[in-house]
């Protein structure tokens, strides 16, 4: 169907190579679309671009700090050169540190904002020119449950994943003019890395995960697909600045 089809289309990944951004990337891949992974774990990029050129589109890895604005401008400079344009943005590196506020070092507080806030901004500035000589583009930020609610193990990540949303409403502003929509995407709680380190810090998080989500389970990579192919294609032409929950219903309980 024209409204999810991808064909044709390149888009840059960050923290493409594993967990949710790996689920999204593959999705698009599904749907005809050219990735450009970039990750910092050389190995795990490799494997993540071997899988997704075997579902038969192109696909590269680009290692880049995405908190830094000269790797940043590099990426995106070497993804319009190799791939000949920039059309989706999927910005979802990001780094937690669970500690009590009182426990977090600026340090560690600057390293959680950088990487999870800063480094969308960087991706998403860098990438505008070339979606506005194109005529249009799409920029999806990852954002969190802790976007909605708070938690005292993440004094960081939640005004990280806060900023998120209010970022995408900014840049999605600013930028429907161009034919850009940028949307937010809420993940609720997802097996990944991130999420079973998170299992084995927080004592309890697991059950009482499960008895707050009404579909009964932890998300799985494969659920992110669906809302990345949407907010990436023409079928979301009309919608930007939202930020959509895909939690299994976590965030509609009382």
């Amino acid at each position: 169907m024209r409204l999810f089809d991808l064909s044709g289309k390149v888009a840059v990944v960050t923290g493409g190579n594993g967990g949710i951004g790996f689920g999204m990337a593959r999705g698009l891949a599904e749907a005809g679309c050219a990735i450009v992974v970039a990750g910092r774990n050389a190995d795990k990029s490799a494997r993540a671009v071997k899988e997704l050129q075997g579902l038969g589109v192109r696909a590269a890895a680009v290692a880049a700090n995405v908190a830094d604005e000269a790797a940043v401008a590099a990426l995106i400079k070497r993804t319009a050169e190799d791939f000949g344009r920039v059309d989706i943005v999927i910005n979802n590196a990001g780094t937690n540190i669970r500690k009590l506020p009182q426990d977090l070092s600026l340090d560690e507080w600057h390293h959680v904002m950088d990487t999870n806030l800063t480094s969308a901004f960087l991706v998403s500035k860098a990438a505008y020119p070339h979606m506005k000589r194109q005529g249009g583009g799409k920029v999806i930020n990852i954002g969190s449950m802790m976007s909605i609610f708070g938690v005292r193990f993440s004094p960081a990540y939640a005004p990280s994943k806060g900023g998120i949303v209010q970022l995408t409403k900014a840049l999605a502003t600013a930028w429907a003019v161009d034919n850009i929509q940028v949307n937010a995407v809420l993940p609720g709680w997802i097996d990944t890395e991130l999420t079973q380190s998170a299992r084995r810090e927080v004592a309890g998080l697991h059950d009482s995960v499960l008895r707050r989500t009404p579909a009964g389970r932890w998300g799985v990579i494969e659920d992110m697909a669906g809302v990345a192919v949407f907010l990436a294609g023409p079928g979301s032409d009309f919608v930007t600045g939202t930020a959509i929950p895909v939690d299994g219903g976590y965030s509609i309980q009382g």
